[in-house]
């Protein structure tokens, strides 16, 4: 009879440890998918996992389409060859309002003809459905006021770490 009684307090202190880590694989997943789309400039799939309010922001699809083309011109005018990264374990998630909100640590190396250049950014995991699927927003550099227009439900508990600047690396 104890050991039934002591199977099941193991059984419900671990469980909310397995749902975490279940949670944040897929937020981590899918923040991979979305960052390597990034990486390869593969633009309808960043539109596809962008945040839908901040495609909306942005003046729709076909705009936000633009406005990353654009992006990747430019910093390819900017000495920049290709880029490339990896995105890290994924924090804790946060309930905010109806959504879940989760930081994802993204490193990105730059590399132009002088150099690499590795930056360190974060991805803002949202999901609307429980954490079944996450859009995501690059909120390393956002302004503290477009987040709120964003996410007017915005969890403070939730820290953005403040930006740093990219470290040069030798080739």
């Amino acid at each position: 009879m104890n050991q039934i009684i002591l199977y099941r307090l193991l059984f419900l202190f671990f469980l909310p440890l397995s749902l975490h880590a279940q949670d944040t694989a897929t937020v981590k997943r899918q923040a991979g998918l979305f960052a390597h789309a990034t990486f390869k400039g593969d633009v309808a799939v960043i539109i596809a996992g962008t945040y839908p309010k901040l495609i909306e922001l942005s003046g729709g699809k076909e705009q936000m389409q633009q406005l990353i083309t654009e992006r990747m011109e430019e910093l390819k005018k900017q000495g920049i060859t290709s880029f490339e990264g990896t995105v890290g374990t994924p924090g804790k998630i946060y309930k905010s309002g109806t959504q879940l909100h989760c930081l994802i640590p993204e490193q990105i190396i730059l590399k132009t003809a002088a150099g690499r250049y590795l930056a360190r950014s974060y991805l803002l995991g949202v999901s609307d459905d429980n954490g079944e699927s996450w859009t995501f927003l690059d909120v390393g550099n956002m302004p503290a006021d477009v987040l709120r227009r964003l996410l007017p439900n915005f969890n403070e508990e939730l820290k953005i770490p403040a930006p740093v600047k990219p470290e040069f690396l030798a080739n």
